[in-house]
C-alpha cells in the first residue's frame, strides 16, 4: 500500500520544477478536501462532496464532483458546482441515474437532485428553518431528515413564539447542559422526520417526537448513526434520552421506528448501560449491525461489532475476541460480509468481518482509511496518511487502484517529509511506538530543532493520517524534526493499554513521553536533542502543564493549546462530566478530590520555568478558555516568558482557513525564538 500513498508526490514531483520548496500552512489551507462518497448501484459512478477554501469569506464551500469508474484513466467532473452555493452529501437514486444531496441555494437549506449524466438541479424539500442533513431510502422515494426543533415537535415547520418585548437577554436553566462543545442550549433537540420525495410543499412526518434528545447526537453525529430497513418501513436510529443527567451519560440507545411515524420507537438496546451506536441494517432486510461498548460513562470504552437478528432479536457479539474498536460500518451488497475500519498501531486499515464466524481479516495496510463505499464488485474507499491528504482508492480482490489526485497540481514544486516508526520500552516494560518526521530540505549530516507534539484525547493516536489542525508535514516543512510517541492511553493498541491512563493522567504517559524521547534522540542522528520545543492540545495540552512542572529543564520552550491547567476548577466547569469524572476514577470531585488532585498541574507552579505560548478559544466548552487566561496568569505572575493568543469565533478546535494561518504563525514564531 506504500506506493499508493506516495503517488500524489510522485504525480506532485512528476510536475515540479527543479527546485523543490517545502509545504506551508497556506499550501495546507487551500488544499481540495474529498469526502461522503456514493457509488452508483450499477458501480459505475463515484460522486463525493469537495471543499474548496474561499480565503476571502473565511470559509470552506463545497461542490458535487463526480468520476467514471468504467473508463480506466477517467478524470474527475464536476457535477454541480454553483458560485457561492453549497451542495453536500450525495446519495443515488435506486435505479443510480438520479443524485439526491442537500443544499443551501439562496440561504435555504433544500433536497434537491441532479442526472449523473448533468444538467440542472431540481428542488423537492424546502423546510422553513432549515434542516442538518439527509439520508434516502433504499427505494430512493422519501428522505430522512433530520433539524434541530423544540422536543416533540409535531412537524417540521418551526413553531411561532410570541417575544416579550420587555424581556432581557439573559438565559435560564434548570438543568444540564446549559451548554454543549460550542453552543449554549436552546431548548431545541436535533429529530427526525421522514419526507415523501414527490413534489414541494409535502408534509414531514415526526418519527421520534416522544423521545427528549438528540438524534443523530451532538455534536459530532451525522447520518451514520441513522438507518433505513432494506424494505423502507423502519428507521434506526442511536439517541441518548437526556432526563436530568445527560452530561453524566454516554448511553446512547438503538431505536426502531415506523418511518410512517404511525408507532413510538422501540428501544432496541436497553439492556446495556454502556453507548450503543451505528446502526446499519443488512441489505436483505435480516440484520441489523451495530457496535456497543460495555461500560457506563467511558466515552473511549472497546466498540464492538453486535448482529441482531431482526426476525427474532437474538444478538450476537461478533468482534468480543478481536482486541480493536470498530470505528464504522458497511455491508456488503450481498450481506455476506462486513467491512469495518479500526485503529491498529499508528495505521487506520479496512477489514472484513464474516457475520457467521466473526472472523476478521485485514484489507489493507498503511494509512487512515476515513470511508468505505462496498460494490458487487469490491471497495471504494477514501484515505489519508502522514505525507497526503484524502483521495479515493479501488480494492478489487488484493488489488488496489489509486482513482484519483485531487491535490496534484496544488502540491507540485513541494517536497514532503519522511516519516520513520520507532518503538521502545516504556512505562511498565510495555511496547511503545512513536514517529519521526525528517525536514524534506534537511541536509545530510545536519541537525534539525525538535517540535515534541502530544496528541489529546487523552484515547487518541499520533497516527499516520493528515490533519488540517496539527499537521506533523507543515512543521517539517518549516525546518523542525518532529516526534510522537503513543504514550499509555493511545488507542490502536488494544483495550488494556487504552485504560492504563485513567487515574493516571501525569504518570504513565509522562514516563513514555521521557523514554520516548530519548529513544527517538538516541536512533535518528538528524535529532537535535538539545534543542527542542514541546507542543500539545487538550489532554496534550494539559500534558504541557505537567510537564512545566514535572519536567522543567527539558524544553527550550512549550506550546499549551486548550490545556488542563487547574482540575478541580475543570470538574465544574466542563460540559461533558462523565469524561472527568471517569479519567480520575468515576466520581465527582467533591467525592474524591484526591483523585484529582493527584495530577493537577496547578498544584506544581512553583517549579514552572519554560517559556509557553498559550492558546485558547472563547467558544471552547469542552476546556474553557478560563483554564487558559489561568495558566497564562500563573506564567505572568512567575515573570516566565510567555504569550496569551486567543480566539473569540473558534471552538475546541481552530477551523477557519485565517485562524489556522494565524495559528501556525504564532506557533512557529514561537518556536523559532527559542530555536533559533
Amino acid at each position: 500500500m506504500k506506493h499508493l500513498l506516495l503517488a500524489g508526490a510522485a504525480l506532485a514531483s512528476a510536475a515540479a520544477p527543479a527546485l523543490a520548496r517545502d509545504l506551508t500552512i497556506q499550501d495546507v489551507a487551500t488544499l481540495s478536501r474529498v469526502g461522503a462518497p456514493a457509488v452508483s448501484p450499477d458501480g459505475k459512478w463515484l460522486v463525493w462532496q469537495q471543499r474548496e477554501t474561499d480565503l476571502a469569506a473565511n470559509r470552506g464551500r463545497y461542490d458535487l464532483w463526480r468520476l467514471d469508474l468504467s473508463k480506466k484513466g477517467a478524470l474527475p467532473e464536476k457535477l454541480v458546482a454553483e458560485a457561492d452555493v453549497n451542495e453536500t452529501g450525495p446519495q443515488f437514486s435506486a435505479d443510480g441515474a438520479t443524485v439526491f444531496f442537500q443544499s443551501d441555494k439562496g440561504g435555504v437549506d433544500s433536497i434537491q437532485s441532479v442526472a449523473i449524466t448533468g444538467g440542472a438541479a431540481r428542488a423537492w424539500f424546502t423546510p422553513k428553518g432549515g434542516f442538518s442533513g439527509v439520508k434516502l431510502s433504499p427505494d430512493g422515494t422519501r428522505a430522512l431528515v433530520w433539524a434541530d426543533r423544540k422536543p416533540g415537535a409535531p412537524t417540521i415547520e418551526p413553531a411561532m413564539e410570541k417575544k416579550d418585548p420587555n424581556a432581557g437577554s439573559g438565559r435560564t436553566f434548570d438543568k444540564m447542559f446549559v451548554r454543549h462543545w460550542d453552543t449554549w442550549a436552546n431548548g431545541e433537540r436535533s429529530q427526525l422526520f421522514v419526507v415523501p420525495l414527490r413534489q414541494e410543499g409535502v408534509t414531514a412526518v415526526p418519527i421520534a417526537a416522544s423521545l427528549d434528545g438528540d438524534t443523530p447526537s451532538k455534536p459530532f453525529g451525522g447520518g451514520e448513526e441513522l438507518s433505513w430497513s432494506a424494505d423502507g418501513k423502519t428507521v434506526y436510529f442511536a439517541l441518548r434520552e437526556a432526563g436530568r443527567t445527560e452530561p453524566l451519560s454516554t448511553n446512547l440507545d438503538i431505536f426502531a421506528a415506523p418511518a410512517d411515524g404511525s408507532a413510538a420507537p422501540v428501544n432496541l438496546t436497553a439492556d446495556n448501560d454502556g453507548m450503543d451506536n451505528l446502526p446499519t441494517a443488512s441489505p436483505d432486510g435480516k440484520w441489523l449491525a451495530y457496535f456497543a461498548m460495555k461500560r457506563p460513562t467511558y466515552e473511549a470504552d472497546r466498540q464492538v461489532l453486535m448482529l441482531r437478528n431482526l426476525a427474532t432479536g437474538e444478538v450476537r457479539a461478533l468482534t468480543e475476541a478481536w482486541d480493536r474498536s470498530v470505528a464504522s460500518i458497511a455491508w456488503a451488497p450481498d450481506s455476506r460480509t462486513i467491512y469495518v475500519t479500526a485503529q491498529d498501531t499508528q495505521e487506520e486499515p479496512i477489514f472484513s468481518v464474516d457475520p457467521t464466524s466473526g472472523k476478521v481479516t485485514r484489507l489493507t495496510q498503511e494509512g487512515a482509511v476515513s470511508a468505505v463505499v462496498p460494490t458487487k464488485s469490491g471497495l471504494v474507499f477514501s484515505m489519508n496518511s502522514l505525507t497526503g491528504p484524502d483521495d479515493f482508492y479501488r480494492l478489487t480482490g488484493k488489488k488496489t487502484e489509486r482513482l484519483t489526485s485531487v491535490n496534484a497540481a496544488k502540491l507540485a514544486g513541494i517536497d514532503l517529509p519522511k516519516v520513520e516508526r520507532f518503538s521502545f520500552k516504556g512505562a511498565n516494560n510495555d511496547t511503545v511506538w512513536g514517529y519521526a518526521v525528517r525536514p524534506a530540505s534537511l541536509a545530510e549530516g545536519k541537525k534539525a530543532p525538535i517540535a515534541f507534539i502530544v496528541h489529546g484525547g487523552p484515547q487518541g493516536s499520533s497516527n499516520n493520517s493528515w490533519s488540517y489542525r496539527w499537521n506533523p508535514a507543515v512543521f517539517a516543512g518549516a525546518g523542525y524534526a518532529v516526534v510522537s510517541v503513543d504514550f499509555h492511553g493511545s488507542t490502536g493498541y488494544g483495550q488494556a493499554f487504552s485504560d492504563a491512563i485513567r487515574n493516571n493522567w501525569g504518570g504513565w504517559p509522562l514516563e513514555d513521553l521521557q523514554k520516548g524521547l530519548k529513544a527517538a534522540t538516541d536512533k535518528f542522528a538528524y535529532l537535535d536533542a538539545d534543542n527542542a520545543c514541546a507542543l500539545g492540545a487538550s489532554y496534550g495540552g494539559y500534558m504541557m502543564n505537567w510537564i512545566e512542572g514535572q519536567w522543567p529543564d527539558r524544553f527550550k520552550c512549550i506550546v499549551q493549546h486548550d490545556g488542563v491547567f487547574d482540575a478541580r476548577a475543570m470538574a465544574y466547569e466542563t460540559e461533558e462530566l462523565w469524561f472527568d469524572e471517569w479519567e480520575h476514577g468515576g466520581k465527582a470531585y467533591y467525592e474524591d478530590p484526591g483523585a484529582f488532585e493527584k495530577w493537577n498541574p496547578v498544584n506544581h507552579v512553583t517549579a514552572w520555568k519554560t517559556p509557553q505560548l498559550v492558546i485558547t478559544s472563547e467558544k471552547d466548552f469542552r476546556i474553557p478558555y478560563t483554564q487558559g487566561l489561568a495558566a497564562f496568569t500563573a506564567l505572568q505572575r512567575r515573570e516566565i516568558p510567555s504569550k496569551l493568543l486567543i480566539f473569540p469565533d473558534e471552538n475546541h478546535w481552530v477551523l477557519k482557513p485565517k485562524n489556522s494561518m494565524q495559528w501556525y504563525g504564532e506557533v512557529l514564531g514561537w518556536l523559532g525564538k527559542y530555536t533559533k
